[in-house]
């Protein structure tokens, strides 16, 4: 039987500031806990051993989906049913209900959590590579106030962000771009598996060229889940099929995936061009109002 490490503390936190205090309190061996279904888990194999653990489910201020000027917020506390059920989420960006279709299964999509999956950090989390192809920040807070960080600066490395101890990350922010479409693109080995490659892409095409565009990938190894070198390459270029193919290319020559049981190296990096190019045709096509 796989049975967690004592536990010393058990607290419910009544707000983002309580919750950043009782952080403060019990320092580094504190978890927060939301949905639990990467914590729980690990917590009953003992990777993690946290003394105190912090309920944040009460935090009502942090489930809204809301415009706040040029930008999409999204709550920490916005569970994964909430964001692919978003009429406002599908109007400006498609590719939150594709991603969300795919994640795990409807059990987890009803308790787990944006913030969560988002500090979890695991290198095949698909709202990563939704997060690093839209350019969307996160915000995190502590007890002296609030910064910004880039969704392209946020991991450092597999589960590792940028929240520290005694913060907690309160919401993520995406900009609008109107004309945008967008795309999503998985394979996986069973339905609600982790990816063995996952493509995420915005294009926007205006006066029959790429204005803008975004790419991210998860689960093959891509450096904060982006690839520059294919974005700089369309940006300013017709969205034709020879360039789209060569953007591809580049996606993947920007990926250095691991051979594991989900498939061989070279594999996934098939995977990579060919999953980036399908969800390019399509971000074009949606651009353009086809």
């Amino acid at each position: 039987m796989q049975t967690p490490a004592p536990l010393e503390e058990y607290v419910r936190a009544t707000s983002v500031a309580d919750a950043i205090a009782q952080l403060e309190k019990y320092g580094e061996d504190a978890r927060l806990v939301a949905g639990g279904h990467s914590l729980i888990p690990m917590m009953r194999l003992r990777l993690a051993r946290p003394e105190a653990l912090i309920d944040i489910n009460d935090l009502d201020e942090l489930k809204s989906i809301k415009v706040e000027g040029n930008e999409i917020v999204i709550g920490a506390m916005v569970r994964h049913r909430e964001v692919l059920d978003s009429p406002l989420l599908f109007e400006h960006y498609p590719i939150f209900r594709e991603c969300e279709k795919v994640i795990a299964d409807p059990v987890v999509r009803n308790r787990g959590t944006v913030g969560g999956s988002y500090c979890q950090a695991d290198p095949s989390e698909d709202l990563s590579a939704l997060g690093s192809a839209l350019r969307g920040s996160v915000v995190i807070q502590n007890s002296t106030g609030t910064r910004t960080v880039p969704m392209r600066e946020f991991h450092f490395g597999p589960y590792m962000t940028q929240v520290g101890d005694g913060e907690i990350l309160t919401e993520v922010r995406f900009p609008i771009r109107p004309g945008a479409g967008s795309a999503y693109e998985k394979v996986e080995r069973r339905v609600g598996d982790w990816a063995v490659t996952s493509v995420g892409t915005f294009v926007v095409v205006k006066n029959g060229v790429v204005e803008d565009c975004g790419i991210g990938l998860a689960a093959v190894g891509a450096e904060h889940f982006c690839v520059p070198a294919a974005e700089e390459f369309l940006i300013g270029k017709a969205p034709t099929e020879e360039n789209l193919v060569q953007a591809a290319t580049l996606a993947a020559e920007g990926c250095n995936p691991s051979s594991d049981q989900r498939g061989p190296a070279d594999y996934k990096k098939h995977l990579a061009k060919e999953l980036t190019l399908r969800a390019l045709r399509r971000s074009v096509q949606s651009s353009q109002g086809a």
